[in-house]
């Protein structure tokens, strides 16, 4: 080892020698690199899209006029480069380009050439909407390919499950996409006979809007609300809300004057023309989660700036009107562009305020209203409460306590440790005289002490001024006996600690006051007399309780 050491060092200092001149081997390489080449390789792209399926295999199926001119006319505002300045826009109209598979194959297509997770991605269909049964038998919605049969939807037609399934696999984290159809029955969509009769007879609102989920920084935006109709216009020549989104994109849709149009503002601008178009018949509706700024950017560039904006598209704030300065600006869901500076904000359903608080705003802030509701409501409440605890089982009762009453306290943290879960803590103190049956007819009274303890981790669900949780509790249970009989002098003692479950409301009766109630349920292991038995163990409790 010794005799190869000077050798290793020989070459070591050969390796970390000058580098290799002209005409030698080895050493540095310079590599050149084009600035405008390797801005290119990292820019985000933009790439869209956009389907238009106007005609049908199946007779069954009436033509559309317009899809196709749809996707044509759209492609045309996003390739513009003074509106869209797309990189990359596909249109399939074609009948070969409009099938079922055709469509997946191009969602995939998509997925491969959209790899930055910061690439703006625009998906659009115009085509027919219908309603069918799948396979489990659940009411599913579809959209109608070229080559969808009327008497086998579920094995022909594009289901919305399959589409979102694609659409979610999408790298990209600014993604949009805008269903430019309908399930209602009418218009845009055709439902088979027997399914229509069915509808009919369902007396509950079977057109509740679907809440699907919408991964992060994504997009679905949809010409007709759930159960509406959406329309094609023989004077637009186009279908009624493709018109006013692109006729957004020229411009019209930037509200805060930033000298973009982004998808939520594109959206509005197309939603509040429709409206009033159609004099109210068609609502197109949105689902939408953001993170900070809109990232998705359909037409213009941000130069300047823009105005203050405050929006929601949270489904829990439908309906509710914005008020700015006691102006009212717009109902919910949609943003609106106000002025820097103080303002008072309120969001109001008939004459019911649901919050009024005051903001400072400055120039390109866009507030989320639901910002205001976390920040207006307190967010802990403490609760007095009183109430019954009870073994489960009859046989206990007699034997070991029966039903007894109890005072207590309950703690509730909401939103801690995430958001819409909650921690609370509670305290419960039982005292007093009791009887056992020890035979028919036979009792004997004893004094007791319980003494709970408990520690849960509930899931929140919340509607305005009601909120209801439930989820699983731990607690710690004291249980103490004493005799005064000739048969037995002295006392019994039991503690345990068992999991088990709560679940209760709470309704605000103000800002700061409301009424809760509560239940829980336990099981646990109890020894008496020297023999264990598992038994249930159940509480509930009501009471008024203070935010703060």
């Amino acid at each position: 080892m010794r005799r190869l050491l000077p050798l290793l060092l020989v070459l070591l200092c050969a390796c970390a020698g000058p580098s290799a001149t002209a005409g030698d081997k080895g050493g540095l390489v310079p590599l050149r690199l084009d600035a405008a080449d390797l801005s290119r390789a990292y820019t985000p792209r933009r790439l869209a899209l956009l389907v238009g399926v106007s005609s049908f295999d199946d007779p069954q199926w009436r033509s559309l006029r317009f899809s196709s001119k749809d996707a044509t006319d759209l492609a045309a505002a996003l390739k513009d480069p003074a509106r869209g300045h797309f990189d990359q826009v596909r249109v399939l109209t074609r009948p070969e380009e409009t099938t079922r598979d055709a469509i997946l194959a191009a969602l995939r297509q998509l997925r491969r050439e959209a790899t930055r997770p910061d690439d703006v991605v625009m998906v659009y269909l115009s085509a027919h909407g219908t309603l069918a049964r799948d396979g489990r038998g659940e009411l599913t919605r579809y959209l109608v390919t070229r080559d969808a049969s009327y008497r086998a939807i579920p094995q022909t037609a594009l289901s919305m499950d399959a589409l979102k399934a694609e659409f979610e696999q999408l790298p990209s984290r600014r993604r949009l996409l805008v269903l430019a159809t309908c399930h209602s029955g009418s218009g845009k969509s055709l439902l088979p006979r027997e399914l229509e009769v069915e509808l009919a007879g369902i007396k509950s609102g079977f057109y509740a809007r679907p809440l699907e989920e919408s991964s992060r920084a994504s997009m679905v935006f949809a010409a007709s609300d759930w159960g509406e109709t959406a329309r094609e216009d023989e004077s637009l020549r186009n279908d009624i809300y493709t018109y006013f989104l692109i006729e957004g994109l020229g411009g019209a849709a930037d509200r805060n004057a930033d000298g973009a149009v982004t998808a939520t503002e594109a959206h509005d601008y197309s939603r509040r023309r429709t409206f009033a178009f159609t004099e109210g018949r068609q609502r197109p509706s949105a689902e939408i989660v953001e993170v900070g700024a809109d990232p998705v950017i359909l037409a213009g560039r941000i130069d300047r700036s823009g105005q203050p904006e405050l929006f929601s598209y949270n489904p829990r704030l439908d309906g509710f009107l914005l008020k700015v300065d006691g102006e009212p600006r717009l109902e919910l869901p949609g943003g609106a562009a106000v002025g820097p500076g103080k303002r008072t904000v309120e969001l109001t359903k008939g004459d019911a305020v649901l919050v009024r608080r005051e903001v400072d705003v400055a120039r390109g802030e866009r507030l989320p209203l639901e910002r205001l509701l976390s920040d207006a409501i307190p967010r802990r409440a403490l609760s007095l409460v009183g109430g019954m605890m009870s073994f489960a089982d009859g046989r206990s009762r007699r034997e070991l306590l029966p039903s007894a009453p109890q005072v207590g306290v309950v703690l509730r943290l909401e939103d801690v440790p995430l958001q819409d879960l909650g921690l609370m803590l509670d305290l419960g103190l039982g005292h007093g005289r009791q009887k056992l049956e020890v035979a028919p007819g036979s009792h004997v009274p004893f004094g007791y002490t319980t003494l709970t303890l408990g520690a849960a981790a509930p899931y929140l669900w919340r509607w305005e001024r009601l909120t209801l949780f439930a989820g699983p509790r731990v607690a710690a249970l004291y249980l103490g006996r004493s005799f005064d009989v000739e048969a037995f002098t002295g006392g019994q003692r039991y503690f345990t600690v068992s999991p088990g479950v709560v679940g209760g409301l709470a309704w605000r009766l103000g800002e700061r006051l409301e009424l809760t109630a509560q239940g829980h349920g336990m099981l646990t292991y109890v020894v008496v007399d020297g023999q264990g038995q598992a038994v249930g163990f159940i509480g509930g409790n009501a009471g008024v309780g203070y935010r703060f």
